[in-house]
């Protein structure tokens, strides 16, 4: 059995695509024996299909597809899950290969917003991870006062009462462990990452 590689094809309108449509499968199936998916294949505009974990925008330049941003953070999911109980470097450790790999496959998009996003997500899972280990009110309030928070304010969100997810997205959590926190502990940045290489090409 023979498979044939995934592709685009771009023509002026939906007219001309469907035709060509037509003809492409005529002669894949005719001349090359080749099975087309009719499920996987479509006529529609270039923003409303993926290819190889890309999309196009309107204005024709690439974007990561939805579907590959929520690939990655299901295997994000899964490196904490099997990393639960252990340190937040711990899962950093684990988490960079992951997200050096996949930045270095998307680092051709020109869109950051996506690359911004993901990081905050990282970083808010990360601190989460931190809140869940200070297990006590006190334990707590004495990570955040080591962090630089005056004892008013790190008892004042140690005491909150809210779960670990709004915490992990607060302002006390914020200050204490900012971005530049996370950099100097070694957390890749999709972002910062994708910066680099570009600059680099």
């Amino acid at each position: 059995m023979r498979y044939a590689d995934d592709c685009n094809v771009y023509v002026g309108s939906q007219v001309a695509g469907a035709a060509l449509m037509d003809k492409l499968t005529a002669w894949l199936q005719r001349r090359l024996k080749l099975t087309v998916n009719a499920a996987k294949s479509a006529v529609a505009r270039p923003w409303q299909r993926t290819f190889l974990g890309y999309t196009l925008t309107r204005r024709c330049a690439l974007s990561i597809a939805a579907a590959s941003i929520e690939r990655l953070k299901q295997a994000v999911q899964q490196r904490f899950a099997a990393t639960r109980g252990r340190s937040v470097g711990a899962v950093i450790e684990q988490l960079n290969p992951l997200l050096r790999g996949w930045i270095g496959y998307f680092r051709l998009t020109p869109h950051t917003r996506a690359l911004e996003e993901v990081d905050g997500w990282v970083r808010r899972k990360l601190r989460c991870r931190q809140w869940r280990h200070g297990k006590r009110v006190y334990t707590r309030a004495r990570q955040l006062q080591s962090r630089g928070l005056d004892a008013h304010t790190a008892w004042r969100s140690a005491t909150n009462g809210r779960g670990p997810w709004w915490n992990a997205g607060a302002s006390h959590m914020h200050r204490a462990y900012p971005k530049a926190w996370f950099d100097s502990a070694g957390l890749v940045s999709l972002l910062d990452t994708q910066r680099r290489l570009q600059c680099s090409t």
